[in-house]
């Protein structure tokens, strides 16, 4: 029995890294051929950074990523602040008229395909500017909109999570002690889900910054981002700056991944410690 057990323990950890190995070898090796110094992104010509200083002297690149941050810093912001409304109204008021309807609109962009959302959108754009002029033409505005429809969604789904596992006897006894409802958000459940809104804006920023479809049907000229300005390159054949580019994509990401976790980490430990100091108070 203990060899069978043991046996199977080593199919799951070779399955297991296995899974590992064909999520990041790709990434890694990307890494390593961006420091590559031939032009064959598939031979190895020697150690360089030739292709870093190449991408940071390529000005359609640099205008679409800086383009893209500001959508995804935008979409972000406007999906978390919308999001949180709605998260709060699905998880505090069980039973009003309209809910059914707003539960469809905040999931439907989660099953939705995109090439339906991005067409549908497109076509809204169209229309708004044939019968009040706005959008003029499509572009940043258009862009920051349908990510926005698409990452709210999301928003909501993290911060509804969030506020039904909330300890509702926090607020009640803020408003038992005189607080304003405003003022027991602002103090009370705000700090609590902290963690959520941030989890949830990284979500949005990172969506947003990656999305192609959606943003190809909205995009006008002049408004390409990153993620099509990547996809136009490599249908021509990868090059070594798009390695170097996606390098410093993934140790951005990486960079802020390790941030987030450390800050919700500290944000966890604050709040058990003082779910700890309230119920040594009530103890006494």
């Amino acid at each position: 029995m203990s060899g069978l057990k043991q046996g199977v323990s080593w199919v799951r950890l070779s399955a297991l890294a296995f899974g590992f190995a064909f999520l990041y070898v790709p990434i890694l090796s990307l890494v390593v051929y961006s420091f590559n110094k031939s032009r064959l992104v598939t031979v190895w010509g020697g150690f360089s950074t030739e292709w870093y200083g190449k991408l940071f002297a390529n000005e359609q690149i640099l205008q679409a990523a800086w383009l893209s941050l500001r959508i995804a810093a935008l979409n972000a912001t406007g999906a978390t602040l919308l999001g949180t409304c709605a998260g709060l109204a699905l998880a505090r008021f069980r039973q009003f008229r309209g809910r059914t309807l707003l539960v469809t609109m905040t999931t439907a962009p989660l099953v939705m395909p995109e090439v339906i959302t991005g067409l549908s959108l497109l076509l809204l754009f169209v229309a708004l500017e044939q019968a009040i002029g706005w959008p003029a033409g499509r572009g940043m505005t258009t862009i920051t909109i349908a990510h926005i429809t698409l990452t709210l969604s999301y928003v909501t789904v993290v911060v509804q999570s969030r506020l039904v596992s909330l300890d509702v006897s926090l607020e009640e006894a803020a408003m038992d002690l005189g607080a304003r409802p405003a003022k027991v958000f602002a103090l009370i459940t705000l700090p609590i889900i902290a963690p959520a809104l941030l989890s949830g804006w990284l979500l949005a920023f990172t969506i947003s910054l990656d999305d192609l479809v959606i943003t190809s049907f909205v995009a006008g000229p002049g408004s390409s981002t990153l993620p099509m300005v990547i996809f136009s390159k490599v249908r021509l054949g990868v090059s070594p700056d798009i390695n170097a580019l996606a390098t410093i994509m993934v140790a951005l990401v990486t960079m802020g991944v390790v941030i987030a976790g450390i800050v919700i980490a500290r944000q966890e430990k604050l709040r058990q410690r003082d779910i700890q100091m309230a119920s040594a108070s009530s103890g006494r």
